[in-house]
């Protein structure tokens, strides 16, 4: 994985009053923090890390002054309805070290006809090097039958790396797609369990009403 270097500035400055000033000039507030060194907390520019971040497991070089810190992201903080970056915890490592991440998984190939893929894990945790650490992990069901499941010990995992999850975790289970009779049923059975009745009299009142037209009509 490519290595991102961003440059930061010591941050002297807390509270909120003073995280609304960074974020106003388009910088986060973050935290440097591992390896038994004291917090640093710095600002880094907004939009830099906000492309940076679009992996989750981005491997940074945080430039602070002469120092150089290698470091992953531990822990993102979005505004819940713009999503702007409001801050960022970031763990240093070091070359050569393993670390435990949860990496996303990309499903790949064609299901089987007449089957439903029942994705039960979108992410595995692996034990890996710290600048090893793969955007994805693909998961191809491509000739996976009705019936069968994929574990996480099925999974390809990259050169090096562990699970750092129960090898039997559910990933993906294969099932029979349900029918059209079947997916009635189900939705029948929601809507009684909810309350939600369908009123019959409508379709037995447009009835009566035919009927007496054509009586009318006979008249």
């Amino acid at each position: 994985m490519a290595e991102i270097t961003i440059a930061a500035e010591a941050r002297t400055e807390f509270g909120k009053g003073a995280a609304r000033r960074i974020r106003r000039a388009d910088k986060v507030p973050a935290v440097l923090y591992g390896h038994g060194t004291d917090a640093l907390h710095v600002t880094l520019p907004g939009h830099s890390l906000m492309l940076a971040l679009k992996n989750s497991n981005a491997l940074l070089t945080i430039e602070l002054g002469q120092d150089k810190h290698l470091a992953i992201p531990k822990q993102v903080q979005r505004d819940p309805l713009k999503g702007f970056l409001e801050h960022v915890d970031l763990l240093i490592v070091k070359r050569g070290e393993k670390v435990t991440v949860d990496v996303p998984l990309n499903v790949t190939g064609e299901a089987v006809p007449g089957s439903l893929i029942g994705v039960e894990n979108t992410a595995v945790a692996i034990e890996v090097d710290a600048t090893a650490i793969p955007n994805e992990i693909e998961v191809s069901i491509e000739g996976v039958e009705i019936g069968e499941q994929l574990l996480a010990k099925d999974l390809q995992l990259p050169s090096g790396s562990t699970l750092a999850v129960d090898e039997d975790l559910l990933i993906i289970n294969v099932t029979a797609a349900p029918t059209a009779a079947e997916v009635d049923a189900e939705l029948a059975e929601a809507e009684a369990e909810v309350g939600i009745e369908h009123d019959e009299a409508d379709g037995d009142a447009g009835e009566s009403g035919d009927a007496e037209a054509g009586d009318a009509e006979s008249e």
